[in-house]
């Protein structure tokens, strides 16, 4: 984690200090809408995060990551998940200022809810706001080192920002956590080429 530290500290000085050149990129990575319900005998994360990475195609790999996404967003709270669902309503009517309001409550609540921190970098993204954005990006990641839509979200930042090495470095790592990200895999082929240069 040593090295994710480091690499944390410098992302956000960059953001705080680089002017926002905005780049086209997919949205960022967020739950499927519907949900498998989470019960008992659920294979819990590390079987499902060792079943993602060797996922035989798209549809096994779809299956597996929305059980993910499940067990993240259990928050093991009624209140912060009444909290999450106002969240969502907030952002859908582009409010986003409230939006920040419930989930400044929810990592308040809980503040060991990845998905509560996760989501407020979503937020702070949208509203611009990358220095606090990679704040919570780095607390999502701190409390879960496999969270790929974070890795992504971040790989978003740094390409916004005109850092496309960084930006290449983290969607590596999203992808190496979840090899089927949807459009993921067009960015590192193209930033590759742009970073790294054409194989000749």
């Amino acid at each position: 984690m040593g090295r994710f530290r480091a690499f944390s500290l410098a992302v956000m000085v960059l953001a705080v200090t680089a002017g926002a050149a905005v780049a086209q990129h997919p949205d960022w990575p967020k739950p499927p809408s519907s949900l498998p319900k989470t019960q008992r005998g659920t294979p819990n994360l590390d079987l499902l995060f060792e079943a993602l990475k060797v996922a035989p195609d798209e549809s096994s790999s779809k299956a597996i990551e929305e059980r993910i996404w499940a067990l993240w967003i259990a928050s093991g709270s009624d209140t912060a998940n009444l909290l999450m669902t106002r969240v969502k309503t907030a952002v859908d009517a582009e409010d986003l200022d409230l939006a920040i309001k419930l989930l400044d409550a929810i990592v308040e609540i809980k503040p060991d809810y990845v998905e509560g921190w996760n989501r407020r970098a979503t937020v702070y993204y949208l509203k611009k706001d990358y220095g606090r954005a990679l704040s919570d990006i780095g607390r999502t990641l701190a409390l879960e080192p496999r969270h790929f839509a974070a890795y992504a979200g971040l790989g978003m930042i740094m390409q916004d920002i005109g850092d496309d090495r960084h930006a290449l470095s983290a969607f590596r790592r999203a992808l190496a956590i979840n090899p089927h990200l949807q459009r993921i895999p067009d960015l590192v082929k193209t930033l590759t080429e742009k970073v790294e240069g054409r194989d000749i």
